[in-house]
């Protein structure tokens, strides 16, 4: 007789066949077809984006010292908006720097600066906007 009072099959019948997950072989994974997540693709633009306000400014020929962010006047030669910008280094820069740099939102002189750039998705929107909005129209033209 068994030593479970009823005859349903559950969990403890894996220790009484001897088999279970362990016996079966899987195969190998399913291959997908390309790559998932946000955007379906590769980042699209290198943009500069102001560290305090976040606006897209263009720096065609660079960010000069006295330059200033044309939406909040922040200034742009600064080390919030420098690629070498570290909070938890060292003076907050991944540089080697000989004295630190005061006041990280100000104006700074320093040789090693490099602007921050991001990558960005550009969506299929944000191409052409008429195109969309004409897509939109030819949705409701037949009703």
């Amino acid at each position: 007789m068994s030593d479970r009072k009823y005859r349903q099959r559950g969990y403890k019948d894996e220790d009484r066949d001897g088999g279970g997950r362990r016996g079966r072989q899987q195969g190998p994974p399913p291959q997908r077809e390309g790559p998932r997540g946000r955007g379906l693709g590769a980042p699209t633009n290198s943009v500069f984006r102001c560290g305090d306000c976040g606006h897209r400014v263009s720096i065609a020929g660079g960010v000069e010292i006295g330059q200033a962010c044309p939406s909040c006047e922040a200034p742009l030669h600064a080390c919030v908006n420098c690629q070498h910008f570290d909070p938890s280094a060292q003076w907050q820069c991944r540089q080697e720097i000989t004295q630190p740099v005061s006041g990280k939102r100000k104006n700074n002189e320093c040789e090693l600066f490099a602007p921050k750039k991001v990558m960005e998705f550009e969506s299929e929107s944000a191409k052409n906007p008429e195109e969309a909005r004409a897509a939109f129209d030819d949705l409701f033209a037949n009703l």
